[in-house]
């Protein structure tokens, strides 16, 4: 079967790896692709916001599945697009997507079926908005309502903050997501993702991972994409999934079809583990990233089959394998992000990262020398796996070392929590 891979960062490059290895693949192109995904699959320069254009490539290369990285292309319709021309998809409708696409959206549907999330106001002008968080006060949390990748989001400590950030989305910092905000309580415990492939009727738990979200060692600075990630989550234990997949996933999968825009793909749940239970903090409609990469190097199973049972609504017969052994990641990013990243800085050492390790690219691009270079502001994932988190974690950083980039940085500490975690239990 040949497959058609739609995205340019290091989760794709993940699902691109993961996806050559599988015995039913024919063929994998990627759109756009990236120097790392090139190693995998053959790379096309196609529009992907012209969905024409893809159903024409798709059906000029008999494409058996397209797979859907980025979430974008699910909210602009991509999927719909696909399944009229007859094409198989792995990813949500744009309806479905709305679960990322609006996150008033995502509140609204809590508060219908009952689903536990943080108390919130749902705004369309900034007067509003900020009556209502000198009402609550600070802490409290400011969001754009629409995709703003990964940067729509204020985690007010001092109202000051939080009134900047509301004239901010108003001002169009964020552009079109920012014409809404949602205003919430913060909510105070852990926070931890649960991923799920669902086919509008099943729900398959698909992993657990920590996300490292600031900037900063000790999670300090600006909130940005992602700066690591390690998989399993240990703080989410088995009695804590079974609430969230009882009290989470469960409603809003039935509320879904109920609205009838049942969901297919990747449902990810974004969690805060407070002292009265997990509560939502939004949904993704599609892989994390950089979860994406440490669910990949955990995954047993060949995932192809995986993704066209959740497209052909075969779930419920699935049962994926994973390995025991913890993986982390370590984000690599060009200086200034999360502001503007210096691009086109030359990068070397990442052909061989080491045992047990896989560097995926995130923000590469050849320059005209045939180069590897910085093309964004998360450029690199050293992705590795062992053991122990310690020794996952060791792994990666020792790879970090051996890769030549001055114009390059990340955070020393990936990993943290569950290795305080390793340390108490010895």
């Amino acid at each position: 079967m040949n497959v058609l891979l739609i995205g340019s960062g290091g989760r794709e490059h993940a699902l691109a790896w993961k996806i050559s290895a599988s015995p039913l693949l024919g063929k994998l192109y990627a759109a756009p692709g990236n120097p790392g995904i090139a190693s995998h699959a053959e790379c096309v320069a196609l529009d992907v916001a012209d969905h024409a254009a893809v159903v024409a490539f798709a059906k000029e290369k008999e494409i058996g599945l397209v797979v859907v990285g980025p979430e974008a292309p699910l909210v602009a319709g991509l999927a719909d697009d696909l399944h009229t021309a007859g094409i198989r998809v792995f990813g949500p409708s744009a309806k479905a997507a709305q679960l990322e696409g609006s996150k008033g959206f995502t509140k609204d549907l809590c508060a219908r079926y009952g689903i536990p999330t943080a108390a919130y106001g749902r705004f369309g002008n900034a007067a509003d908005a900020r009556a209502y968080a000198q009402e609550v006060g600070a802490p409290i949390v400011v969001k754009a309502d629409g995709l703003a990748a990964g940067k729509g989001v204020t985690v007010a400590m001092e109202l000051d903050e939080a009134l900047s950030a509301i004239d901010a989305c108003f001002e169009g910092a964020f552009g079109a997501a920012g014409a809404e905000v949602v205003v919430e309580e913060f909510l105070e415990g852990e926070e931890a993702s649960f991923f799920f492939l669902c086919d509008g009727k099943t729900a398959l738990p698909f992993g657990t991972a920590q996300d490292h979200k600031r900037l900063s060692d000790g999670d300090t600075g600006p909130n940005t994409g992602g700066m690591g990630a390690y998989s399993p989550a240990p703080v989410l234990t088995p009695e804590l999934e079974a609430r969230v997949i009882a009290e989470i996933i469960e409603p809003t999968m039935r509320g879904m079809a109920e609205m009838g825009m049942p969901f297919a793909g990747v449902l990810y749940a974004g969690l805060m583990l407070t002292k009265d239970g997990p509560k939502l903090i939004e949904y993704n409609a599609r892989f994390g990233d950089p979860e994406c990469q440490v669910l990949m190097l955990r995954l047993k199973d060949d995932l192809l089959p995986l993704l066209l049972a959740s497209a052909e609504g075969r779930l419920a017969d699935f049962s994926p394998r994973w390995r025991d052994e913890p993986a982390l990641t370590v984000v690599m990013a060009a200086k200034g992000y999360p502001g503007t990243p210096e691009k086109g800085s030359v990068i070397s050492g990442v052909e061989d990262g080491g045992d047990g390790v896989m560097i995926f690219h995130a923000g590469t691009a050849r320059d005209a020398s045939g180069r590897l270079v910085a093309a964004g502001g998360r450029v690199l994932n050293v992705t590795a796996a062992g053991a122990t988190v310690l020794e996952a974690q060791a792994r990666a950083y020792a790879a970090i070392e051996r890769i030549d980039w001055p114009g390059g940085f990340c955070r020393r500490d990936i990993g943290w929590r569950a290795v305080e975690r390793e340390k108490a239990a010895d």
